[in-house]
Order: structure tokens, then C-alpha cells, then sequence
């Protein structure tokens, strides 16, 4: 792996940074590897692109588009008990796109704070809108937000739900995971997977994101390389590999 020169954070640049949402989740977990990525180009190993999930999300988009150009609830809401319908705005394409996103200058610091969402429902009486994200799983037990590492899923959703504020956009606390598993009980493939589908609530809370923009912040700027978290197994890796390479060196 070779270090990465472009995109770095420049204490001394006066130019805006951006900083997306889930490079602020990696200084959440571990900001020794938030630094060594933003500041001096070390970069976690990627994995292979979740190529299924991709799919589905596209679908779902495709799925959800034709009750918003309708403007009637889809059928998971009502099966629900929910009057929402898909919310339509012109920036909706914009801020769906990874490469454009919703985006935000953070007060006092040159960061950008950038995030692409999946959805947003309107209830019509109401007015109050709904952030939405899309999940995909395959799993044969029950589907809950209880798994430790959905905690990431749920600040994945309180971040949205700031940006959007910080657009005057009327966002609930509630907001709503649509999650759809794919059934494994066939007795054949048969070119086709099948899912069901099951909407999760969420009530969030964006009160943890201005301190933790601030702590990234003063993280980027400071010449030191920060302590990592004890639970991060990408520099428990690290340490390890330097303490074994340095007796053969």
C-alpha cells in the first residue's frame, strides 16, 4: 500500500475541507486511525464493495420514486400503521448522491461536513419529515437495532438528521431504517433471492455531533499522533505487527 497524497487535511490550508460522515464515525472509533488516514495518508485496508446491497439500495430507490411521484404511502408504511409518503424535493437527487450529498460549513473550522441520504418521508397533515435509510441483511433470527455495531447505523442517522436542520429542514427525531432480508427458507435458488421486507423506528438524538466535529477538528490540527482506542483492532494490528517485524529486523 502506497501513502496517500491527495485529499489530506493542511493545518496551514485556508481552503474548505470536506469531512463526510463516515470519516467523522472512523474518529468516533478510533482517532489514531482517523489520523493517520486525513492527515498523513495511511488508510485502512479496503474490503470488497458490498455489490448486493448496492443493488438493493438501488432498487429501493427506484421502489420508493413511483409512491413519490404518486405521492401515496407505500405499502410498508401502512402495513405500519404510518400516513407517510415519500417526500418530493429537487435537491432530493442531490442530496442522495455520494458525491454531492447534503453539505455544511462547520462554524469556526474549514470543514465541509458532507452526507448522502437514501430517503426522506412527509407526513402530509403534519409536514414533519422523516429521515429513511435502506439496510440489507440475510439473517434467519429476528432484526433489531440491539447489535453493538448498529450503534454506527444510528449515528449514521443523527448526522443526516443535523445536516438536514442546519437546511431548515423540519426533521423528526423519529426516523426509520427499512430493512429488507433475504429468505434463505427456498428449496431452491431458481435465479431468483427473494426479501421481506421490515421497517425499524428510531427516535435520535444529534446532540453528541457539533462535539464531536470539534474534537475531529482540534484532532486534524494538532501535530500529534492521537492514542488509539483500546478496542481498535486495525492499530491492535498495527502494534503488533511493529513489535513482531521489529525482532527480525
Amino acid at each position: 500500500m502506497n501513502i496517500r497524497s491527495r485529499n489530506l487535511f493542511d493545518p496551514s490550508s485556508e481552503n474548505s475541507y470536506k469531512l463526510s460522515r463516515s470519516q467523522l464515525e472512523m474518529f468516533i472509533r478510533c482517532p489514531r486511525c482517523f489520523y493517520l488516514d486525513r492527515r498523513l495518508g495511511v488508510s485502512q485496508v479496503k474490503g470488497p464493495g458490498f455489490t448486493l446491497n448496492s443493488a438493493t439500495d438501488t432498487l429501493l430507490k427506484k421502489e420508493f420514486d413511483i409512491y413519490r411521484q404518486q405521492q401515496s404511502p407505500h405499502p410498508i408504511a401502512i402495513q405500519n400503521g404510518l400516513n407517510l409518503v415519500p417526500y418530493a424535493d429537487p435537491r432530493l437527487e442531490d442530496w442522495r448522491t455520494n458525491s454531492k450529498g447534503i453539505q455544511h460549513p462547520f462554524a469556526g473550522t474549514s470543514l465541509l461536513i458532507v452526507g448522502a441520504i437514501d430517503d426522506l418521508w412527509v407526513d402530509l397533515e403534519t409536514q414533519g419529515i422523516y429521515v429513511v435509510d435502506y439496510k440489507s441483511t440475510s439473517k434467519a433470527g429476528e432484526i433489531t437495532l440491539d447489535d453493538p455495531w448498529k450503534e454506527a447505523y444510528k449515528r449514521q442517522m443523527e448526522v443526516y438528521q443535523w445536516l438536514l436542520r442546519k437546511h431548515n429542514i423540519p426533521v423528526q427525531n423519529r426516523c426509520y431504517f427499512v430493512y429488507v432480508n433475504g429468505v434463505t427458507a427456498r428449496p431452491c435458488f431458481d435465479n431468483r433471492l427473494e426479501f421481506e421486507m421490515l421497517l425499524l423506528p428510531y427516535d435520535g438524538d444529534d446532540n453528541w455531533v457539533e462535539p464531536a466535529i470539534r474534537e475531529a477538528w482540534d484532532c486534524l490540527r494538532s501535530e500529534r499522533i492521537p492514542i488509539a482506542r483500546p478496542e481498535c483492532l486495525w492499530c491492535s494490528y498495527r502494534d503488533a505487527a511493529a513489535v513482531v517485524l521489529g525482532k527480525y529486523a
